[in-house]
């Protein structure tokens, strides 16, 4: 579902930052290669993204799905000079462009790439986070936003993707839909939750952005 038309979308796009170059090889090769590139954050959200993370300039990131790596390297560009980007995705056949990317970036020795279960990983991390990314399945959102909310330094930020899903967030659920059930119940919680403070934002399919309190 588009919120706004493609015209103007494409006008957004057109008057914000440009897509490094970089970032134009791996968007062309994610759709020439990989299934389901609609799943790509993208030239305007890549931009949203690397602004906020420029302003906040975190030590510590954390992201829960990397995909093919575009929004990691987005996210990258506001580290600090000694800081780290923990990237999670539980598909392994993913893991080889992610890493060819990653490794023609200027961030090759900050980004650390984890394949495996979230749930799992999350636990053994052993750190705090300036700034979280969550744009993995929907189903566990909920026991993400659990884990990671204690482990977020004050002030930390919390992004959490496609939270307006198409639009399915303003229709009647389908039984089966356990997805959109979910991220109803997640969107509540991001609002009443007394840790943070809470604006969901309409780029895209939805950004989140929940503030530490």
């Amino acid at each position: 579902m588009h919120f706004i038309s493609e015209a103007l979308e494409d006008y957004v796009a057109q008057h914000s930052e440009n897509e490094p170059l970089l970032l134009q090889q791996l968007n062309k090769e994610t759709h020439q290669k990989v299934l389901q590139p609609r799943m790509l954050s993208g030239h305007f959200q890549g931009r949203v993204l690397s602004m906020i993370s420029k302003i906040i300039q975190p030590k510590n990131i954390l992201e829960l799905g990397t995909y093919t790596g575009y929004a990691t390297l987005c996210l990258a560009e506001g580290l600090q000079k000694d800081g780290r980007i923990d990237t999670v995705d539980i598909n392994e056949e993913l893991e080889e462009i992610q890493s060819k990317y990653f490794q023609l970036s200027d961030y090759k020795d900050q980004i650390v790439q984890h394949i495996g279960n979230a749930m799992e990983i999350i636990p053994n991390l052993n750190r705090t986070f300036d700034l979280v990314f969550i744009d993995a399945d929907k189903e566990n959102y909920i026991n993400y936003w659990n884990l990671i909310v204690p482990m977020m330094n004050k002030g930390g930020i919390i992004l959490s993707d496609n939270v307006l899903w198409s639009g399915k967030v303003l229709e009647e659920v389908k039984k089966n839909d356990r997805s959109t059930q979910i991220l109803l119940e997640y969107n509540q919680i991001t609002k009443e939750d007394p840790r943070v403070e809470t604006v969901l934002l309409p780029i895209r399919d939805g950004l989140t952005m929940s503030r530490v309190l």
